[in-house]
C-alpha cells in the first residue's frame, strides 16, 4: 500500500522510498533492517549532543509523569518559567524577556510582530524590513516575505510583503554590503534580520564576527531594531554558544529553536529587550502582543530544554565544541589544493564546499545525485545543489568524520 503521508522537500514523483527508522542512537540513524546511517547535517540542524541524550531523555520521561500541555494564556507552570530564567542567564545580556513558540520560523514570526508592534504602540510609522540576499528564516508567509526569493515562494508571492534587500557581503565586497544597509536605515524601516556568521539554507555562506559588528552599529545608530536568527547558529555551531558571542553585541531580538531542546523535541523561543515588552504594556488592550499558538510552552518540551542546559553546565560541551571546530578544519583543509572544489570555508563546527559542476543551482540533478551516493554509503548529507556540507552533532567521532570527507572524494572521483 502506498503511504498517505506527504513529505516536506519532496518531489515524490522523482524520490525513492522513503528510508524507515527503527531508532537513533549518538550520531546515527538505525533503520529497520538494521543499517547505520551517520547523520552528518544532525537531522536538519536539530541534534546536538548526539540522539537521544541519556539526561534529555530521562527529563521528558519525568516530566511526562506530571504535565501534558497547558493553555499558556493565563496559566503557567514550572518547567517554563525555569527555562525562561535559565536563557535569559545565558543569552546576551539585556535580553530579558522570552516568548515562547514552538518551531524556528514561528519565532522568527513572533520577531517579527514585536517588531511592528513596538514601532504602533510607541507612534512611530516604521513597517519596512531589512534583510540580507540569500537568507532563509523559515516557511511560513512572514519568513517567506524576508527570506530569498525564488522557486521555493514563487507560487506564494502574491501573499509576500516586500522588504528592502541588501546584498551578502561576499569576500571584497563587505563595504557594499555595509553601504547598503546605511542606506535602507536611514529611511527609518522597522528591523533588520539577519542570520549571523552563516546563512544556512541559502547555501551555507559564510562571513566574520566583524562584519556582524559593524552591521549591529549602523542598526543602532539609526535606531533600527536588530533581529537575530540564530535558529541554526544557535547552541554552538558556530563554535560559541551563539553567533552573537563572537561579535560581542546584543541584538534587540534574539531567534532560537532546534538546538534549544538538544534536537529531542521542538520548541522555540523569541528573545527581546525589556524596551519591546514594555511597549506592549498597558491599560490600553489594543497594544496587547496578539500572538500564540495551542502548543506555546508545551512542558514536555520546556522540561527538555531545561535538561539541555544542564548538560551545558555540567558535561564539557564547550571542549567538545572546539575539538569539532579543530577537527573539522584538519579534516576540510586538503579540498582547498583540490581543484575539483571551490570556496571550502568553515565556521565552527560547519564545513562547506562547492564541487564544481555545470548544473550547480539547487534544483539541478546533481543535488540527489550525490544525496543517492551518500546515503547507499550509509551516510546522511543533504547538498545545497552542488554544495556539499558537514554539520555533524557534537558526539560524533574522528573516525565518523573521516569517512564522511572520503566520500565526498569518492564522489568528486565518481562524477569525473
Amino acid at each position: 500500500m502506498t503511504s498517505p503521508v506527504w513529505h516536506p522537500f519532496t518531489q515524490h514523483a522523482l524520490a525513492g522510498a522513503m528510508v524507515p527508522i527503527a531508532r537513533t542512537e549518538g550520531a546515527h540513524l538505525v533503520t529497520e533492517d538494521g543499517r547505520r546511517i551517520l547523520d552528518a547535517i544532525s537531522s536538519w540542524w536539530v541534534i546536538t549532543h548526539g540522539h537521544r541524550h541519556p539526561a534529555i531523555m530521562a527529563a521528558i520521561r519525568q516530566a511526562s509523569e506530571s504535565l501534558d500541555q497547558i493553555i499558556f494564556a493565563g496559566f503557567t507552570h514550572a518547567p517554563a518559567e525555569a527555562l525562561a530564567r535559565r536563557l535569559v542567564a545565558v543569552a546576551p545580556e539585556g535580553l530579558n524577556r522570552v516568548f515562547y513558540s514552538d518551531s524556528g520560523s514561528t519565532s522568527v514570526e513572533v520577531a517579527l510582530k514585536m517588531a511592528l508592534g513596538f514601532w504602533r504602540n510607541t507612534g512611530e510609522a516604521r513597517s519596512r524590513i531589512v534583510v540580507m540576499a540569500a537568507s532563509y528564516h523559515g516557511d511560513t508567509i512572514g519568513t517567506m516575505s524576508v527570506g530569498e526569493r525564488g522557486v521555493f515562494n514563487a507560487a506564494y508571492a502574491p501573499l509576500l510583503f516586500e522588504v528592502e534587500t541588501v546584498p551578502f557581503p561576499a569576500a571584497g565586497k563587505e563595504e557594499a554590503t555595509l553601504a547598503a544597509l546605511e542606506a535602507a536605515c536611514a529611511q527609518a524601516p522597522a528591523a533588520f534580520i539577519v542570520e549571523p556568521l552563516v546563512l544556512g539554507a541559502g547555501g551555507m555562506l559564510m562571513y566574520g564576527p566583524e562584519l556582524l559588528k559593524a552591521m549591529h552599529a549602523i542598526c543602532a545608530r539609526h535606531g533600527v531594531l536588530f533581529i537575530a536568527d540564530e535558529v541554526m547558529t544557535g547552541w554552538g555551531r558556530t563554535g560559541t554558544r551563539f553567533a552573537c558571542d563572537q561579535a560581542g553585541i546584543v541584538p534587540d531580538i534574539l531567534c532560537l529553536s532546534k538546538g534549544l531542546t538538544g534536537g529531542a523535541l521542538p520548541l522555540a523561543v523569541t528573545l527581546c529587550r525589556e524596551e519591546i515588552f514594555a511597549a506592549h504594556y498597558s491599560n490600553d488592550r489594543t497594544k496587547t502582543f496578539f500572538h500564540s499558538s495551542s502548543y506555546t510552552a508545551n512542558p514536555i518540551a520546556c522540561a527538555a530544554g531545561l535538561a539541555n542546559l544542564q548538560v551545558w553546565e555540567s558535561e564539557p560541551v564547550m571542549a567538545r565544541i572546539a575539538a569539532l571546530c579543530a577537527l573539522q578544519e584538519e579534516l576540510i583543509a586538503p579540498f582547498r589544493d583540490d581543484r575539483r572544489f571551490e570556496t571550502v570555508r568553515r565556521c565552527g563546527t560547519i564545513a562547506a564546499l562547492d564541487l564544481k559542476a555545470r548544473d550547480a543551482g539547487y534544483l539541478a540533478g546533481i543535488g540527489p545525485r550525490l544525496y543517492d551516493f551518500f546515503l547507499a554509503r550509509d551516510l546522511l548529507i543533504r547538498p545545497l545543489g552542488s554544495t556539499l556540507y558537514l554539520m555533524p552533532p557534537y558526539c560524533v567521532t574522528r573516525a565518523e568524520l573521516e569517512g564522511a570527507y572520503g566520500a565526498i572524494r569518492a564522489a568528486a572521483d565518481a562524477l569525473a
